[in-house]
């Protein structure tokens, strides 16, 4: 098993050889050559240890990407997020989003105790996040890109943002671009990212309205599958069961590819915030639908989006901290 475990990782790695998308970064404190000096082994530090995780467990790969995701549209991409409660500081871990939910904490952990035998306090949690949810994304076949790198830690949590900006999986259309728009991102970014629910899981309680009651009318969602519906109900009853776990793309669920596009063309997202996208608006349908056909075309589009994402607020310079352990603050 052991030598299963280290041939796959070695394999995994050798998927970091693909053409690398490099984009300027908006954010001119960040750039990725930021650890070069202080830090060379960083980035194979960091991906040699989510290359042993996602090895151990595919899934992993999906749940970092998330949590990249959802430290960035609290706060700025700060890692807020991997802050426990102590003291004034009341963890986003408890928010709705990430209640029985977020997870790869123990992993991030794995990485930042790595870098501090390395290189004690240099590399950020915050780039840690944004390192891993790039290397994941690469060992589950989806792009490659050079990573802006330069940011800092913050020493405060934010329940109420995490409750309140990140976009929920029954919000509507117009919620969730106005969530993105208010983070500076735009329709082409909140489709390309939504492409990340091309691998990964969702809870029951996450969609259950769709299969009984949408609207408040006791009747399911009319743009989800009839048969695909069925399927979803023998795992998913009215009550009970809100934590049993459904890809999110049963047709290539560890695969990151465009196959999430395609199911959503066949009423088979299985979020409500996925399937608007092709029944809501003009734009995001037609972004859909280029997708679909263009697998390099999304892999373009995230890869840029990804890298917008990681400049939204970044704490440089004197800003915040370089935390030793993830979890808490320096002074605590």
């Amino acid at each position: 098993m052991a030598q299963s475990t280290s041939f796959f990782v070695l394999v995994a790695l050798l998927a970091f050889a693909p053409i690398c998308f490099s984009f300027k970064s908006d954010n001119d404190n960040l750039y990725p050559q930021y650890y070069y000096k202080s830090c060379p082994q960083a980035q194979e530090i960091v991906k040699s240890v989510v290359a042993k995780a996602v090895a151990k467990e595919a899934r992993m790969a999906a749940s970092l990407l998330r949590l990249h995701f959802h430290d960035c549209f609290v706060k700025g991409c700060d890692a807020s997020l991997l802050l426990d409660s102590r003291g004034s500081i009341v963890t986003e871990k408890r928010s709705n989003p990430n209640r029985n939910s977020a997870r790869g904490f123990d992993v991030i952990d794995d990485i930042k105790s790595a870098l501090e035998k390395e290189c004690p306090q240099t590399v950020s949690c915050a780039d840690i996040l944004a390192l891993a949810a790039r290397d994941s994304t690469v060992l589950a076949g989806g792009p490659n890109w050079e990573v802006p790198l330069g940011r800092r830690d913050s020493r405060s949590a934010s329940l109420s943002g995490s409750n309140n900006d990140i976009p929920a999986p029954n919000n509507t259309f117009n919620t969730i671009l106005t969530k993105f728009k208010r983070q500076g991102l735009d329709v082409v970014d909140l489709v390309a990212l939504s492409g990340s629910h091309t691998i990964g899981n969702s809870r029951c309680v996450s969609f259950r309205q769709r299969l009984y009651n949408q609207s408040g009318n006791s009747k399911p969602d009319t743009t989800l599958d009839e048969s695909y519906a069925a399927q979803l109900r023998n795992r998913c009853p009215k009550s009970g069961g809100d934590q049993n776990l459904f890809f999110l793309d049963f047709v290539s669920p560890t695969k990151f590819d465009n196959s999430y596009f395609k199911l959503l063309l066949a009423s088979k997202g299985l979020l409500n915030s996925d399937q608007v996208l092709t029944t809501k608006s003009q734009a995001s349908l037609a972004l859909v639908k280029q997708y679909a056909e263009n697998n390099a075309l999304f892999f373009d589009h995230f890869a840029k989006s990804m890298v917008k994402m990681g400049n939204i607020s970044p704490l440089t310079g004197s800003s915040g901290e370089i935390r030793k352990t993830c979890r808490k603050i320096n002074s605590s």
